[in-house]
């Protein structure tokens, strides 16, 4: 104990922080409280033997670690014999996917060849479907100028026809208008 205090006291007075704060040896310093109970529970840990059981723990610790090396070996053995029992059954399954691999292979130009003459039959009948939405949007279209032409016709007439007639023409024009009607409708 002695020299722990002896220890304490030279590395406490060695330091430039506690030079200008008084003397080490205080209980009004805290560094050399701190120091105190850090012995002192350095003592009580010694006191109450916690190193000794520390080393009991490892000890218990390193022979569970031993017994499971010795279990580990014992799998290691097992998984060795198991992985060349399945190498053996890999070469026969891969020959059996060899075998498999060529008939689907075969199978694979005879689908293809059936695929191509379904695919023209295909291609026939949407060039067909094609053609006919191409007649009826051409058919479509026809009409459609068709009745653009009589809008427009329709408009240049109406708008020579109001450049060309006075009000007395227009009059003469609605009543002949009515008359007609008057004779069709009776």
């Amino acid at each position: 104990m002695r020299i722990i205090l002896t220890l304490a006291l030279t590395l406490g007075a060695a330091g430039p922080a506690l030079a200008a704060s008084g003397p080490f040896v205080s209980l009004h310093n805290t560094n050399f409280v701190v120091l105190l109970a850090f012995l002192l529970f350095l003592g009580v840990l010694i006191y109450f033997k916690v190193p000794s059981m520390i080393a009991a723990q490892l000890d218990k610790r390193a022979e569970g670690i031993q017994s499971e090396l010795e279990e580990a070996r014992a799998l290691r053995e097992e998984a060795q014999t198991l992985l060349a029992s399945y190498q053996r059954k890999q070469t026969e399954v891969q020959a059996q996917a060899d075998r498999i691999v060529t008939k689907a292979g075969e199978d694979a130009v005879v689908a293809a060849e059936l695929a191509k003459e379904d695919l023209k039959k295909s291609i026939a009948r949407r060039m067909a479907a094609a053609e006919e939405q191409i007649a009826s949007a051409k058919d479509a279209a026809v009409r459609e100028v068709r009745d653009q032409a009589i809008v427009v016709a329709v408009a240049a007439a109406k708008q020579l026809i109001a450049e060309q007639m006075t009000a007395a023409e227009g009059n003469k024009l609605i009543d002949a208008g009515i008359a007609e009607v008057e004779t069709r409708l009776h």
